[in-house]
């Protein structure tokens, strides 16, 4: 009974444990007026489609055109992974 326990509560631990990484990717001195964010989320580790995540598309998403900060976020679960590039500028 108690190899049951400790086997339930280890299953458990690790199917809620996750990993995040949140990362600056840089800065410059152009003014902070809008946000843009370019996210993609994978479910299984099954990638289908080509959603793009660059600062680039950020930027697009954001309508900015100079690029002021830009951060980077990656969250992996045990069924889900998560990609987010955020961008601020003008």
């Amino acid at each position: 009974m108690k190899k049951l326990i400790i086997l339930s509560l280890s299953t458990l631990a690790l199917v809620v444990t996750s990993c995040s990484i949140n990362a600056p990717l840089g800065a410059t001195s152009n003014k902070i007026e809008k946000s843009g964010v370019a996210t993609r989320t994978i479910w299984f580790n099954l990638a289908f489609g080509n959603t793009d995540v660059s600062l680039q598309a950020a930027a697009k998403n954001g309508g900015i055109t100079k690029i002021a900060t830009a951060d980077y976020y990656y969250r992996a679960g045990l069924f889900k992974k998560t990609y987010t590039t955020t961008v601020t500028g003008e």
